[in-house]
């Protein structure tokens, strides 16, 4: 399936967000959910939280991400401590760019760092609304010193797709794009 190649979602439900740069050659796809937002991010988490040390090379992130089926890792320091997050995303430019072999690339100098957080009583806006303001795509749930779980893309929208009646048109696009994300 081809997509747009610039595809913008306005979900006036869980983002609260002005478009003043949509230009006109872009696809926007309106999803027109008007429920109130109630949920807590406990309720949409994963708790699918993988690490990785930060001398680990970015081939072995990358066969990690590809066994554990994840698309981001928690960078740990010896002691177990969370330094920083990892992603597909930071291993595909961090390596292509830097035209380095991935076994010899190590996690450190890919990385983001300090993470971004949330807590688990926290609204669904509310993460949403973090995502935006700090351009993150994942956000680590915490309690205290404890990592509960991650926020993703694909958590928001296994959110949406469960407040949207099964025969309204947007459920189809709301599953393509899970599986392409």
């Amino acid at each position: 399936m081809a997509r747009p190649s610039n595809l913008i979602i306005n979900t006036s439900m869980v983002v609260h967000h002005k478009y003043s740069h949509i230009s006109t050659n872009q696809n926007i796809l309106n999803f027109d959910v008007r429920l109130p937002v109630t949920n807590l991010i406990r309720d949409i988490m994963s708790t699918k939280l993988e690490t990785i040390g930060k001398y680990e090379s970015a081939k072995e992130a990358a066969k990690k991400m590809l066994n554990k089926n994840v698309s981001s890792l928690v960078v740990i320091d010896e002691e177990g401590r969370s330094l920083g997050i990892v992603t597909e995303r930071d291993i595909t430019r961090g390596v292509c760019i830097h035209d380095v072999p991935s076994k010899e690339y190590k996690i450190h100098h890919l990385m983001t760092s300090p993470l971004s957080m949330i807590e688990p009583n926290l609204t669904v806006e509310m993460a949403a609304n973090m995502m935006i303001q700090n351009k993150v795509r994942h956000l680590i749930v915490n309690e205290g010193d404890k990592m509960l779980g991650i926020v993703t893309a694909s958590n928001f929208i296994d959110y949406l797709n469960e407040q949207l009646d099964p025969a309204h048109p947007s459920t189809k696009v709301l599953r393509t794009l899970k599986d392409e994300i």
